[in-house]
């Protein structure tokens, strides 16, 4: 088990460098995993969904293995520094969202967050958000058009071809 200056050191190499918006991912991470009672996802069996693609979210990652590529790391973009984290195994849920703060400077703000207790930094709520099913494998379909491989679920059909979002032409019509 990794000390908290250690799990710093991981997210600071992860991120290239740190931040306050690294030191807030960072402490939101180490609240789910109190608040879960679990310590990081094999699997897909922590969900977390982000409402913001900012700094933060490099800190989960490291922190409780939830990545984009395993399907555990969804983006709910809202622009706010909140994350929703699920357990499957358990069924705990829970949305964190950072309570307001004024910094004077970027080294404040990575003073404040890095060092203020966790249950200071944020407001616990009920998530918003239904947990997401788990990834699903899809099959690869070839573009008519770009003869791209893209995957079924994103294919559109127009007149009888099957084509990728970069080659479909949405139909859309002005209201009169």
């Amino acid at each position: 088990m990794k000390t908290e200056n250690e799990l710093w050191e991981a997210c600071k190499a992860f991120h290239g460098h740190e931040c306050g918006g690294l030191a807030i991912g960072f402490k939101a991470a180490l609240y789910a995993k109190e608040l879960l009672q679990e310590d990081k996802a094999a699997d897909e069996e922590i969900v977390c969904v982000s409402e913001n693609d900012a700094c933060g979210v490099d800190a989960v990652q490291v922190i409780l293995s939830c990545t984009a590529g395993k399907g555990n790391l969804i983006f709910h973009m809202t622009g706010k520094q909140a994350f929703s984290f699920y357990s499957r195994k358990n069924g705990k849920s829970f949305r964190l969202l950072l309570r307001p703060h004024q910094s004077s400077s970027r080294e404040e703000s990575l003073n404040y967050y890095r060092y203020t207790d966790y249950h200071e930094l944020f407001d616990v709520m009920e998530t918003k958000i239904t947990l997401p099913d788990e990834a699903r494998i899809f099959q690869s379909v070839v573009c008519d058009q770009c003869h791209e491989k893209t995957a079924e679920n994103y294919i559109h059909l127009e007149n009888g071809r099957r084509l990728c979002p970069d080659c479909y032409r949405k139909y859309t019509r002005p209201l009169l």
